[in-house]
């Protein structure tokens, strides 16, 4: 069998944080977008809704060809559709072409999910998977904070239509250093086919996994509602322009590197299953105080709100953070054998779910301060239920 040349873990980041940014970059943009377009502020929303659902049938296709062909093919292939997604969105003048175009976008873009994370499964074995988990899932959490950081710049000072001419820069730039630095980790003796339906049976009885998924989605969940309704909550309800919204994920930003450092450094001692509890009761944590800060607002200045709402989600979004990375680290221990085909199960099942969430943030919008914040603390009793179950279950260290 041909030795595994190791990847470098920079250009994993790279890889997962290019379709992470994409997801938010333009939220800033989205009551530009609505007015742009003509359309609604929730029908705006929901095109991160069919963007993280692309992302999940995209995930379903790539992991199975990278199973086949590898995962090098997979990765280069996939970016050259997202590029062609972002290009149909820069020319998009109606709500329904930049829908479809995002689709186009995310179903390219998912490589970076699932075959990130396929790659450091062949390539990456126990704490050492752990810690470069621990590295990725910080850009999990990161990428999508800088996001709007950018978005806002580019908002406050030019046409939301020059993001995605943005993101086509940064799509053909990743392809480009992918075709150079990136090595195969899955060859041809390594390769072996298998029916999804066969694995999709074997995974769908795995309570370890379906759990797992739910914790994923409803900690991304949390992530990509705030995404989606965040504009409309902070800029639209308090009053804050774009740019400021983007300079509020400078903290926010800062909040989940730290938070990726200290899952790092936690896994010298500690497991990653308690090391994801730590994680969700950090998440509901702030959930419950950001809920009971709607109780005080009456006595708190609009800024003195806004503060409070940035804190908030600091510490909710850094519990996302170690949630996320370490949840993903454990979730297909026992798949290894056809790791590609597992994660793009995997992803398929959970982003499915992240788009529910965000449906239903969506739903729940209603020009006032009060669903977000419950919705929130909602998300985060879910998960503390599930990690309960978890931890009932035989092979997960108490």
């Amino acid at each position: 069998m041909k030795s595994i040349t190791l990847p470098p873990v920079w250009l994993i980041v790279l890889l997962v944080g290019l379709s992470q940014l994409s997801e938010t970059v333009y939220s800033p943009s989205l009551p530009e977008i609505a007015h742009s377009l003509h359309t609604s502020d929730a029908m705006v929303e929901f095109t991160l809704t069919i963007y993280l659902f692309a992302f999940g049938i995209g995930t379903l296709f790539w992991g199975k060809l990278s199973d086949s062909t590898g995962r090098k093919t997979g990765v280069i292939a996939g970016l050259l559709v997202y590029v062609i997604g972002c290009i149909g969105c820069y020319f998009s003048n109606s709500i329904e072409m930049l829908m479809i175009s995002r689709f186009v976008q995310a179903f390219g873009g998912s490589i970076g999910s699932v075959l990130a994370q396929a790659i450091c499964r062949d390539a990456f074995h126990g704490p050492q998977l752990g810690k470069v988990y621990s590295i990725v899932g910080s850009s999990l959490a990161l990428f999508p904070a800088i996001g709007p950081i950018i978005g806002g710049i580019i908002t406050e000072f030019s046409s939301w239509t020059i993001i995605f001419l943005f993101l086509t820069g940064c799509g053909l730039i990743l392809t480009i250093i992918s075709l150079f630095f990136l090595p195969e980790t899955h060859h041809a003796s390594q390769r072996q086919h298998i029916k999804l339906t066969t694995l999709f049976l074997k995974m769908a009885k795995d309570k370890k996994v379906l759990i797992m998924g739910v914790i994923v989605a409803a900690s991304n969940g949390i992530t990509f509602s705030f995404f989606a309704e965040g504009p409309f909550y902070l800029i639209e309800q308090l009053g804050i322009t774009p740019i400021q919204y983007g300079y509020c994920f400078f903290a926010i930003a800062f909040a989940m590197s730290i938070a990726g450092f200290i899952s790092k450094k936690l896994h010298t001692h500690l497991s990653s299953e308690k090391i994801l509890g730590y994680g969700i009761k950090t998440i509901l944590l702030g959930a419950i105080i950001f809920s009971s800060s709607l109780i005080f607002k009456p006595l708190l200045s609009v800024l003195s709100f806004i503060m409070m709402t940035i804190i908030c989600m600091m510490i909710m979004l850094a519990g996302v953070c170690i949630t996320v990375a370490n949840a993903l680290s454990i979730a297909l221990v026992d798949y290894k054998t056809y790791t590609g085909s597992a994660s793009s199960l995997f992803g398929f099942f959970y982003y499915c779910l992240i788009s529910l969430f965000t449906l239903g943030m969506g739903w729940l919008h209603n020009d006032t301060l009060y669903p977000m914040p419950l919705y929130f603390l909602a998300i985060g009793i879910i998960l503390m239920i599930c990690y309960q179950l978890l931890r009932k279950l035989p092979v997960i260290e108490k």
